[in-house]
């Protein structure tokens, strides 16, 4: 059985593709960028059925939430009940450790539009992921903004739960912890705890995928993209500014998880432009390969030996997963070659499958850097598919539920009245009727 979903604040796709992949039938999509909606609409939209159900009064293109809700408020109540699920993550970059963590970023401030939203549609769940740094992001009135958003739910009709997980517990090879917020229509599934059932269909959800309980390493999703002693090619996009990129041939033997990122798909991963490093780097890669601790980033003394003024190098250690990976291109240092890592490579460690592109600049820098979403950036914002399907998975059998108990209640109720109806007729078997003069 399938079930509908609006994702809001989508980038993207990751969020999308993996709950489609846990079954869900997407409505429509919100995403401001105009980049992020381009990879968005050509993976999840462009000749799929996706298409098909998108509606009339919604241009298929980016969009600023704020807008929709003012000029669509109309359109958006008119689909209450026929909306399972809304699903999003509010932009975290005014959330994330690694920013300014100001409450006052307007970016902060799109939570109150998602929750606009969910007032307006009033979907059976609400699902809202964020980064780690969501849990402890401080909040005017409310202390934090967990707290606000589990008393806006209260507002709303909903029973919230959350947690913080991270994606490596479901197969990504990266850490990544996550903030999950769940909301279920109040009094509809009384006594589940859906973050207890995530949790506890993690051993199966993994054996299914055929990736078991050990998680996967930087090596399991990245070895056949390696470079040494490969054959590189001018880059399919970018070949006459002088990039080059892998000659890509599938490895005979793959990892579970490689199986699981090709799937079947015969066709050449995209997205694998190299950089263009100059011989000082090189060697400062070299040296920092060589000599600094791997998965972690390295220490102030070390930035300031190989002459480094970025807060965050890390060096990736292939046994284990690697860390959250960041928006920018050169915040990971290869874990066996001298550069910086592609925007495939960067997917394949967000568990993107292969057959996924991604659309505009690589990078940006300057004064678009406010405006521009380049695809390192997509990639580093996205929500890591194979947690959204985890998640994705789990939502389904409450949905299951959900309209198991309403067909139970309504059932009984049916039979109450039946058996009401019987008791009222049988009570006038026998009994004269006086005749009225």
């Amino acid at each position: 059985m399938s079930f509908t979903c609006i994702d809001l604040f989508a980038g993207c796709g990751g969020l999308s593709l993996g709950l489609s992949q846990a079954g869900f039938e997407h409505l429509f999509a919100i995403e401001a960028h105009q980049h992020a909606f381009a990879t968005y609409h050509q993976n999840l939209v462009q000749g799929k059925p996706y298409q098909s159900r998108w509606p009339a009064w919604l241009e298929q293109r980016a969009h600023d939430i704020l807008h929709v809700i003012e000029k669509k408020e109309r359109e958006l109540v008119q689909l209450r009940g026929k909306v399972d699920l809304i699903a999003g993550g509010p932009p975290c970059q005014g959330f994330s450790m690694n920013g300014r963590r100001d409450p006052e970023d307007p970016r902060s401030k799109m939570i109150n539009a998602y929750f606009d939203f969910v007032r307006l549609i009033r979907p059976k769940i609400v699902l809202l992921e964020n980064v780690q740094g969501f849990a402890s992001m401080p909040h005017g009135i409310f202390g934090n903004y967990p707290k606000f958003s589990q008393h806006r739910l209260t507002e709303l009709g909903y029973e919230s739960f959350e947690t913080i997980l991270p994606a490596s517990d479901f197969g990504v090879p990266q850490r990544r912890p996550r903030y999950l917020l769940i909301g279920i229509e109040k009094d509809t599934l009384p006594g589940v705890n859906p973050i207890e059932r995530l949790k506890v269909s993690r051993r199966s959800f993994l054996n299914k995928l055929g990736l078991g309980m050990t998680p996967t390493s930087v090596f399991d999703a990245l070895s056949d993209l390696e470079t040494i002693g490969a054959e590189l090619i001018d880059d399919p996009e970018f070949g006459q500014s002088g990039f080059k990129s892998l000659l890509y041939r599938a490895p005979k033997t793959k990892s579970s998880y490689l199986r699981l990122m090709r799937n079947g798909w015969r066709g050449k991963p995209t997205d694998m432009r190299l950089a263009k490093h100059s011989e000082k780097v090189v060697a400062r890669f070299e040296d920092i390969l060589n000599n600094c601790k791997r998965g972690q980033s390295i220490s102030v003394e070390d930035r300031e030996k190989f002459g480094i003024k970025k807060r965050s190098v890390t060096p990736l250690n292939p046994l284990v997963p690697a860390p959250t990976i960041t928006t920018l291109p050169d915040d990971l240092v290869h874990y066996s070659e001298p550069r910086t890592m592609t925007v495939r490579e960067h997917a394949r460690l967000q568990s993107f499958p292969d057959w996924f592109q991604f659309c505009g600049p690589y990078t940006t820098g300057g004064h678009r850097r406010k405006h521009d979403c380049p695809r390192y950036t997509q990639v580093g914002n996205a929500v890591p598919p194979l947690l959204a399907r985890a998640i994705g998975e789990t939502i389904h059998t409450l949905l299951l539920d959900q309209n198991s108990r309403n067909f139970s209640h309504s059932s009984q109720m049916l039979k109450e009245a039946a058996a009401k109806s019987r008791k009222v007729s049988n009570s006038h078997v026998g009994r004269s009727v006086p005749i009225q003069n």
